[in-house]
């Protein structure tokens, strides 16, 4: 009885190498495209200058990388810990990707600038997002 009841109390871990792999994949695309993006962005005459300071464009994918690291981090945990972990998954990263663009309106910066920096958030986040939401149980 102790052995069935051990069995079924304990459901298997599932790995998250899978997960991670996925994710840093999808960090390195991700932190490419909105380099990518800006750069391009950038050659077609927007500026990427807020309050007269100029966005250098390595940090498009620092920033990139480093915010999605965070979410593989988030995913991780979440596949671990979560009932429910592909849709809170999803609903935390939407939310946070909303929240990010609050900066980008709120800049002081000319408005197809905004637009621009408001076009990597969303780039990284059509990326990241769908490529760790996958790996995720439902």
């Amino acid at each position: 009885m102790t052995a069935t009841a051990t069995t079924v109390l304990s459901a298997p871990r599932t790995s998250v190498r899978p997960l991670v792999r996925a994710g840093l994949l999808a960090t390195v695309l991700a932190s490419i495209a909105t380099t990518v993006v800006a750069a391009v962005g950038q050659e077609a005459g927007i500026s990427l200058d807020i309050s007269g300071e100029a966005i250098p464009l390595f940090a498009f994918a620092q920033l990139t990388a480093l915010f999605s690291l965070v979410g593989v981090g988030l995913a991780a945990v979440l596949a671990r810990r979560n009932r429910a972990p592909r849709r809170t998954f999803v609903v935390t990263t939407v939310a946070l990707t909303v929240l990010s663009l609050v900066p980008d309106v709120l800049a002081d910066a000319a408005w197809d600038t905004r637009v621009l920096l408001m076009a990597t958030h969303l780039v990284a986040a059509a990326i990241v997002v769908p490529a760790l939401a996958a790996r995720l149980p439902e």
